[in-house]
């Protein structure tokens, strides 16, 4: 096993239509407005940009972020990542019920120098670490679009 490997699932049902959510997620550089932990969203270009995050740790990652799919027909957003972690991540919307439902994937590599030395006993914390940086998003994501 790869401890600096991680793979991450979450699916977070929202009270608007899987449109609304994409139009929302889109735009990368609108998440800290609503998503705490996302702290910092620099657009670079029209395809690439810069992000820092932040959760229950006292640490930063920093990212470049890179969109790889853009898809609103199919629902899906997908972006590549370097820097602090290596990997992709992506959004597929669907419907479900009179909602949507927002699945989230991701595949990284951890490649800051720190959490790679912590990786064995540090496992269960980012791991924690990460769900609560979800909630926080899905929370937020939430309130906006009812806010809509």
């Amino acid at each position: 096993m790869d401890w600096c490997r991680y793979r991450f699932r979450c699916v977070w049902r929202l009270a608007a239509t899987p449109d609304s959510v994409y139009a929302v997620l889109e735009r990368a550089e609108d998440y800290p407005r609503w998503w705490p932990q996302v702290r910092e969203v620099a657009p670079l270009d029209d395809t690439t940009g810069t992000a820092r995050f932040r959760s229950l740790l006292p640490y930063d990652l920093v990212v470049t972020v890179r969109a790889l799919r853009r898809d609103p027909a199919a629902g899906v957003l997908e972006i590549g990542l370097g820097g602090d972690l290596e990997g992709w991540a992506r959004w597929t919307l669907t419907a479900d019920g009179a909602g949507a439902r927002a699945l989230y994937e991701q595949e990284v590599e951890v490649r800051a120098r720190l959490l790679r030395a912590l990786a064995v006993p540090g496992r269960p914390v980012f791991r924690a670490n990460h769900a609560l940086m979800m909630r926080g998003g899905r929370r937020g994501l939430a309130a906006l679009l009812g806010a809509v």
